[in-house]
């Protein structure tokens, strides 16, 4: 049975954050993410952990402080922006036990070569590889959709593959994003197939809506299926947006899988 995490910083709306831990709990999700964490204290943030007892899977790097960035990994010229957001992203998955975090590599600006991009993310990711392995934390690698995000750096896992061998560190993995992936090439099962040896977590939603995975277009249960088939192990987040009440939409599908 797929290991899934809930996701709050889309699910669970209704409440405040705080709150939120201890109704993923109640829930019967015994893991959350969060995707940028950041506005609250770390202290406070592993408070509600420890009391939900729950664990922290993942959290995104932050994406930069100027309108429309979606990341600074693949940024020239903005490598100390970069480390100092990879510093941040640190703190905080020490601070809470995550062992894993999203670097995100930004949209390439206009008039900068895509090249140039990918060069200034490979050795970007290389010093943020060798500094977090050193904590044990895995950093992860999303390819991004370019209708939700136009002219990010990388929208495929063949591309986010290929950077990943570019960096060759052990601790540099594939993010599967079922929504995104569904978007820019489907063929969902085959391609966690070929990419398996290189996927850290999954996360998933339905399309179009990004809801619960009822709805949309993707069998997703039977995806949720295949992952078990092929032996993966790691977590599955639900990065959805309830279309209602949170439970109500999760007693819809999570029943068979503990949840609700």
């Amino acid at each position: 049975m797929p290991r899934f995490c809930a996701n709050l910083s889309m699910m669970f709306p209704e409440l405040e954050m705080p709150r939120r831990f201890a109704a993923a709990r109640e829930a019967g999700f015994k893991a959350v993410e969060v995707l940028r964490p950041y506005e609250y204290p770390v202290a406070d943030v592993r408070g509600w952990l420890q009391d939900a007892g729950l664990e922290f899977v993942l959290l995104n790097s932050p994406p930069g402080k100027r309108e429309g960035d979606r990341g600074l990994a693949g940024q020239p010229g903005r490598e100390a922006e970069f480390r100092d957001a990879l510093g941040k992203s640190l703190e905080y998955c020490v601070g809470l036990g995550a062992k894993m975090v999203h670097m995100m590599a930004g949209s390439v600006p206009e008039g900068t070569a895509r090249e140039a991009c990918e060069e200034t993310f490979v050795e970007n990711m290389y010093d943020a590889g060798i500094a977090a392995r050193g904590m044990g934390i895995k950093l992860t690698l999303e390819p991004l959709n370019s209708r939700d995000a136009p002219n990010y750096l990388h929208n495929t896992a063949a591309k986010t593959r290929e950077l990943i061998s570019r960096i060759a560190l052990d601790n540099v993995l594939l993010q599967y994003d079922l929504y995104h992936l569904q978007i820019m090439q489907g063929d969902l099962v085959e391609n966690l197939r070929k990419n398996l040896d290189v996927v850290g977590p999954i996360q998933f939603s339905s399309l179009p809506g990004r809801n619960e995975p009822q709805y949309g277009e993707v069998n997703l249960p039977y995806v949720f299926d295949q992952i078990d088939a092929l032996g993966y192990k790691g977590w599955v987040g639900c990065e959805y947006r309830p279309r209602g009440d949170t439970i109500e939409g999760l007693k819809g599908w999570g029943a068979s899988y503990g949840l609700g």
